[in-house]
Parts: structure tokens; C-alpha cells; sequence
């Protein structure tokens, strides 16, 4: 059986060849190792190890163990990975010395954020002290915090783009600012163990984001957009359509977390995602475009709300110039490109095409799996919607909330 990501795996394998030298022998531990971010670290390193024979190991902190087992068996099972169960704010800590700390782990949900915010904070600020102690006690070299571009609050909107200069923040007196400011403490909490213990601690600021391992049925715009074009429903946006992201390809996410981890300046944050801006209209418009050669019949998008008369779009869009011009970081993948590759990997009939054909190839090595071989979307997709017109046409349809 091929794996799926063989391909994004070698994208981020070629751009960041200057990174592994320095992992060589590294004893890594991360926390949110089964989410998004950790997911994409987790198949980046693995992937690396086995082509580069690191002789490195990865630790990761889950609170389910068995349920990461089955999300995700040939990450669990992979020899230089590694699980131990905790909370990430009372886990023991693990025996011996460690090279880097990861801390991902944190409460991000929407419904938690407005209907029980003091769980959120609580694990956002008491889970980075754990996992900064933690760091201290085991000597590690370098801490990287995933941070979020919610510490700047509202984005002014005249300005196109967030530089990480920006002053502004998110208002402590509104309950729904939890996340925002928990993660501002996150970074407070970060600059005092670098000044207290001399620990390298690296800031990333994410944005938005899409790829395989993105849930399609959460509160994710452009993971909603996706899944409702495999399952052939109406996109419906339940807003005005004009506020405005961008999304960076998991692939290049991973790319530049390495990065940042290994070459980052300390307390020196970095915001990371893409620059290139586009509304949540043209997002939708965007995804049917990407996907519409092979729907049947052509899918069609609704937008309920009105744009309100004299008000400026919202944005929420990360200036990067800073990762650009001090690392080299950039965007590779293209958006169109990520809407097609996250569409593929989320066709399980599609995916399981792609193995049979690959393995048909001939092999290589990594991971146990064989070479996988070049397929369209056009021929992924045409097995799901083949497949999915056996189903019954599912009725009505859940709006989004994608503010």
C-alpha cells in the first residue's frame, strides 16, 4: 500500500534539506501531535527518518493514545515515533534528556471558545507552562510555540496585510477574546523561561490553513467548501461572502515549521500562512471552479446574507515578509492546486485507486509503502462521485458559520 502523501512527503523533503542535518540524533517531544499541525509534523518526520536515517526519535503527547492508533496506525507504529498518555496540563514528565519541544497542543474550538472559555484558557496558559517546565527540566535547546494570528485581534481594515509589528490585540473584556489573549500569555510565557533559563523559544503565528488531516465539517470555510463538492451539495454561506482570508498548503506548513524551529531567532515571532487574500465568496467560487471538471451536475453556491451598507470587508491576512526575507520562506503550493490535493486525499475510493495503481509501479522505500503513482483529481474524483450516486441525495443542508 502506497502512501497517500508520498508525493507532499518529497515536496517537503526537497525544501528543507538545510533543516535535518541539525535534527540528526534529535530527541523531539511534542505536544498536539494528533491534530492538524501535529499530523503534518508527525508525517514530515517520519517520512525524513526513514529516507534520511536520522537515528532521531519523536515523543508525543496524547490524551488518547488508542484513538491516535487508529487515526493514524502508520504514524503510531513507526519505530522512531513514539506515544505517552497526559493531559498537557498535569502529563509526567518523560525520563531523560530532549533536544526540542513542540508545543501544539490547545484548545481551538469554536463552540468551546464561546460556551466554556475558562477550560480553553485554562489549557492554553497552565498546558505551555507544563510544556515550557517541562523543556526546562529536560535541557532542551529549543522550544517552538504554535501561536496564532488571533493574538493581534481585529485586523484594521485598511491594512491588507498583519505585520508581526502590529500593536494591536484583542479586546480583554469581551469573553469570546479567550483564545486570542490566552495565546498572548502563551508568548508572555514564552519570553520570561527564555530570559529565566536561557531556553531558545521560537514564536509561529498561524493563520488558515487546508490540506489532508483537515476535518471538512467543522468550522473550517474552505474544508466545508470541499466536502460539500464531494458529496455534491449546494455551497452555502450563511454571511455576506466579503470577509477575507488566505490559506497556506499543509505541505509548506510543514516546511515552514521545520524551519522555524531549527533556523527561527528566539522571541522573534513569525507569522505564518499566505498573503494571497481572497474573499470568502470568491473562496467558494474558487473551490467549484477547481473541482467542477469532474462534478456532476455543477454545484451551486448561495450566499444568504447582504453586505452591510458602508461597512469594510473584515480580513484576517498575515504579512510574511519577515519568514520571506530572513528564512526564505515562501508559498509553493498554489491554492488551486491545495483545493485539488485535499479533495484527493479526502476520496477514500480515490485513495485506495492510487495505492493499487502505485503498487502496480514498483516500489520505494519509506514507510514500508511502494512509489506512488501520478493520478489526476479528474480520475480521483470521478470514483467518488460514481460511488456516491449510490447513495441516497442527501436533503437539506447545514450553513456555515464562517466568520
Amino acid at each position: 500500500m502506497t502512501n497517500p502523501l508520498a508525493r507532499d512527503l518529497e515536496h517537503v523533503l526537497e525544501h528543507t534539506g538545510d533543516v535535518w542535518p541539525h535534527l540528526q540524533g534529535a530527541r523531539i517531544f511534542v505536544t498536539g501531535g494528533t491534530g492538524f499541525f501535529g499530523c503534518w509534523l508527525l508525517e514530515s518526520f517520519a517520512w525524513a527518518s526513514d529516507r534520511l536515517q536520522l537515528d532521531a526519535s519523536l515523543t508525543v503527547l496524547t490524551r488518547s493514545p488508542e484513538a491516535f492508533r487508529r487515526k493514524a496506525p502508520h504514524l503510531a507504529s513507526h519505530p522512531a515515533i513514539h506515544l505517552v498518555h497526559g493531559d498537557i496540563r498535569s502529563f509526567p514528565f518523560p525520563a531523560g534528556h530532549f533536544s526540542h519541544v513542540i508545543h501544539g497542543a490547545s484548545e481551538a474550538s469554536r463552540t468551546l471558545n464561546q460556551e466554556q472559555p475558562l477550560p480553553m484558557l485554562d489549557t492554553i496558559v497552565n498546558g505551555t507552562r507544563r510544556a515550557l517546565d517541562f523543556a526546562a527540566t529536560a535541557e532542551a535547546r529549543r522550544f517552538l510555540l504554535i501561536s496564532s494570528g488571533a493574538v493581534y485581534g481585529p485586523q484594521p481594515p485598511v491594512m491588507a496585510r498583519l505585520p508581526e509589528t502590529y500593536g494591536g490585540g484583542p479586546d480583554p473584556i469581551e469573553p469570546r477574546s479567550v483564545y486570542g489573549e490566552g495565546k498572548r500569555l502563551a508568548e508572555l510565557l514564552c519570553a520570561l523561561y527564555s530570559r529565566d533559563h536561557g531556553l531558545d523559544c521560537l514564536v509561529v503565528r498561524g493563520f488558515a490553513f487546508v490540506g489532508p488531516h483537515l476535518p471538512l465539517d467543522v468550522h473550517f470555510a474552505i474544508g466545508n467548501f470541499i466536502g460539500d463538492c464531494l458529496k455534491r451539495r449546494p455551497l452555502e454561506i450563511r454571511g455576506d461572502g466579503t470577509p477575507y482570508r488566505s490559506y497556506l498548503y499543509a505541505a509548506d506548513l510543514a516546511i515552514w515549521l521545520w524551519t522555524i524551529l531549527v533556523r527561527g531567532e528566539s522571541c522573534r515571532p513569525y507569522n505564518v500562512g499566505s498573503e494571497r487574500g481572497l474573499s470568502i465568496a470568491e473562496l467558494a467560487a474558487m473551490v467549484v471552479a477547481a473541482l467542477e471538471p469532474v462534478l456532476e451536475p455543477t454545484i451551486a453556491m448561495r450566499v444568504r446574507g447582504l453586505p452591510r451598507p458602508g461597512a469594510a470587508p473584515e480580513r484576517y491576512v498575515p504579512d510574511t515578509s519577515r519568514a520571506r526575507l530572513e528564512l526564505g520562506l515562501r508559498e509553493l503550493v498554489t491554492l488551486e492546486d491545495a483545493i485539488r490535493r485535499t479533495a484527493e486525499w479526502h476520496t477514500p475510493a480515490a485513495v485506495s485507486n492510487r495505492m493499487m495503481h502505485a503498487e502496480s509501479e514498483g516500489g520505494a522505500r519509506g514507510y514500508g509503502y511502494p512509489k506512488p503513482a501520478k493520478s489526476s483529481v479528474e480520475q480521483l474524483l470521478v470514483l467518488r462521485r460514481r460511488e456516491a450516486r449510490q447513495e441516497a441525495h442527501e436533503a437539506g443542508h447545514h450553513g456555515k458559520d464562517l466568520r
